[in-house]
């Protein structure tokens, strides 16, 4: 009985101690959310007359290296890039110097939010490690903000530099050297700083460096500059807006795409039927006759010309200033042929006019081989216009709200370039009820001149309606889809009904665009009245980062 009681006493013992180790368990305290602390530097930060090669940054906890290619920021640039070390959790940074430091100029190694600690990732903001080759350190500043010229959000990772004003200084600077001081908006900041300025005479530009070479290419950078040269000291913030130039025009050698088409390449911008450079063909001193269309999404032009047999080709180009000469072999190609397609399916906004593309230019158009009839069996007149730059076909008609049509184009309503004509073609399309749409009245106030384009865009910014003034303010967008829409209105300073970039090395900066501060829900079957200052800039809300872990964990 007695053994019985010790062996039940004794098993109670385990249990309670078993079950008070699985309720005592260590759970690791609370998450650390202190950043790393450098506790020493060698030499020190904000050293004069520094001498050395070698810098080391010794912290108080591990810590790592993130995105340090995007977030260090070293002014004045160097030429060969210093080696940072290791790239493994480590309490000890070492920076060795790879290149000849200028004498008497104050160096800024800015680690943005590179340096982390090794356990939470907490980062160490806007760390900084300054020195001088001279005996002082230079201490003035330089602010301000930047925006894009066009689009409503402007990128990360912007660079904003200064360069020297001096008897050596030319525009071209931006293209060849690099900048005295540079300075990052990295990715989360729409404003720059400076610090650790000189006082002089400086050229103030933001780059959108594709690159990352601190040099200007108009091919693939944005640019954004101050007009006049500014001086330092100076208080004044500074609004820099990036834009990407229209590239001079120039072709490149044509490629034959077919039987009785060419590809020709370009730069620069050929929107329009107006634009469009003037062309020669030639077989030996013969003109061929030819149609020059655009090649959709792409920066080509199509050139059409009637097949013949040679061996090659020659061809002029000539727009402005701009010439050049090709000569190219013809080879014994497939032609291309007539087919037609329509741009809308199904349902026709109203505020669209149905679309008929072709795959060769037109050169006839019978509208009496076209009918069109209503769901009652009535016809209904049109007019047709061709836009023969983009090989599309515009029919404009008066749209009855909830109803069918039918369009019906008979064998030869179409005959394209080779004299190649349609067979029978049926559409079928209809209309919603006006109730289906929304209605926007924009009234617009404080206009600095006119005329204004005013556009209404998506989220992605794709132009869903416009409308151009030259002295009405109140501007009506009648019948269009049920959205959130974005407002923008566009200063057309040249009257060419477009925005128009700027340009760097002609000093002159973009139309100016004005952004409305809210996007607008048009709802269906409703009216919308919205006053759009345009005195009152748009400045974007900081998006706020998100914790990746707890994202994940939602």
């Amino acid at each position: 009985m007695l053994k019985n009681n010790l062996k039940y006493t004794f098993f109670l013992f385990l249990f309670i101690v078993v079950g008070c180790a699985k309720r005592g368990s260590i759970t690791g305290g609370s998450k650390d959310t202190i950043a790393p602390v450098m506790k020493v530097s060698f030499p020190k930060n904000f050293s004069k007359n520094f001498k050395g090669n070698e810098i080391k940054l010794v912290f108080d906890e591990n810590i790592k290296l993130k995105n340090l290619n995007k977030q260090l920021i070293i002014s004045p640039p160097m030429k060969y890039e210093p080696s940072i070390l290791p790239t493994t959790p480590t309490k000890t940074i070492t920076i060795k110097i790879k290149d000849t430091l200028q004498p008497n100029t104050t160096y800024s190694f800015n680690f943005g939010q590179s340096i982390a600690d090794n356990n939470e990732g907490n980062p160490l903001n806007q760390f900084k490690y300054v020195f001088s080759t001279g005996d002082y350190i230079d201490s003035l500043s330089l602010g301000g903000t930047i925006k894009s010229a066009y689009d409503k959000e402007v990128e990360s990772f912007v660079s904003v530099m200064l360069y020297d004003v001096n008897d050596n200084f030319k525009d071209s600077v931006v293209y060849n050297n690099n900048p005295r001081y540079v300075t990052n908006t990295l990715d989360s900041l729409k404003t720059f700083r400076f610090e650790n300025l000189k006082a002089g005479k400086y050229l103030l530009v933001a780059m959108k460096d594709y690159n990352s070479n601190n040099k200007y290419n108009p091919k693939t950078d944005k640019i954004g500059f101050s007009k006049e040269f500014i001086t330092i000291p100076n208080d004044t913030l500074y609004e820099l807006e990036l834009f990407k130039e229209t590239l001079p025009f120039k072709t490149f050698k044509p490629s034959q795409a077919s039987g009785n088409r060419l590809l020709l390449g370009y730069e620069g911008v050929v929107n329009s039927a107006a634009a469009r450079p003037k062309l020669i063909l030639r077989n030996n001193t013969e003109v061929l006759s030819n149609i020059i269309t655009k090649f959709p999404k792409k920066d080509s032009l199509q050139v059409w010309y009637k097949p013949i047999k040679v061996d090659s080709l020659n061809l002029a180009v000539a727009k402005d200033k701009y010439e050049a000469h090709f000569t190219f072999k013809i080879k014994d190609q497939k032609k291309d042929t007539l087919s037609i397609s329509a741009l809308q399916t199904g349902n026709l906004k109203f505020r669209e006019r149905f679309t008929l593309e072709s795959s060769t230019p037109l050169i006839r158009i019978e509208n009496s081989k076209i009918n069109l009839i209503n769901n009652a069996k009535t016809a209904v007149p049109f007019t047709t216009e061709y836009d023969e730059f983009n090989q599309q076909l515009y029919f404009d008609f008066k749209k009855e709200p909830s109803e069918n049509y039918t369009f019906e184009l008979l064998p030869g309503a179409l005959t394209d370039f080779f004299e190649k004509s349609n067979d029978t073609l049926t559409y079928k399309l209809s209309t919603k009820s006006t109730a289906d749409y929304g209605n926007l009245t924009v009234v617009l106030e404080n206009i600095k001149e006119f005329p204004v384009i005013v556009e209404l865009t998506n989220i992605k910014g794709d132009v869903l309606a416009t409308e151009y003034t030259e002295k009405n303010t109140t501007l009506e967008f009648n019948l269009i889809e049920p959205a959130l829409y974005t407002l923008r209105a566009i200063y057309d300073t040249n009257k060419n009904k477009e925005w128009d970039s700027g340009n760097y090395l002609e000093k002159r900066q973009s139309e100016e665009v004005i952004y409305f501060s809210k996007e607008i829900d048009v709802q269906s079957n409703w009216n919308v009245n919205q006053i759009f200052d345009l005195s009152i800039p748009y400045i974007p809300e900081p998006k706020k980062k998100t914790d990746k872990k707890t994202d994940k964990k939602n």
